[in-house]
């Protein structure tokens, strides 16, 4: 019998480029993380942030990567540490950024073309879907 502990279990779309599908797992990674960001939908919340950032995100038992995540509003890793999209918009909202602008930023693009690519219908299919996927299966 083997007593070894399981490896955790990687999820199909764990591979899909440049995404972080919020799942449970991400979700109670980033439960105090999308806390914080809920906090800055109060006047006082970002008041007190704004003043000492550091100091504010110590309300919060996060660990120390995804402080500094926040801290350097590094917005992809926020999401791999289980930020969710639409909280960490509250955090974008309080620095004057709107979901466009994180967005262009976290596709490495300037707002304007992250505009052009996403009214002109958006990232292709092709090389942006789960590379097992694309392995397992014939696309056109």
């Amino acid at each position: 019998m083997n007593l070894a502990p399981k490896k955790p279990k990687e999820e199909a779309y764990e591979d899909i480029p440049g995404t972080y599908v919020f799942d449970a797992k991400r979700s109670r990674a980033g439960y105090w993380l999308n806390m914080f960001c809920m906090s800055m939908m109060t006047d006082a919340g970002r008041k007190a942030f704004k003043a000492n950032e550091s100091e504010y995100l110590d309300r919060f038992p996060m660990t120390p990567e995804q402080k500094k995540a926040i801290l350097d509003r590094n917005w992809d890793k926020m999401l791999e540490l289980g930020g969710n999209i639409y909280y960490t918009s509250k955090l974008a909202a309080t620095d004057g950024l709107t979901f466009q602008n994180i967005a262009a930023i976290m596709t490495g693009s300037t707002q304007e073309d992250y505009a052009k690519m996403m009214l002109a219908g958006g990232r292709p299919p092709k090389g942006n879907r789960s590379k097992s996927d694309w392995k397992n299966k014939k696309h056109g």
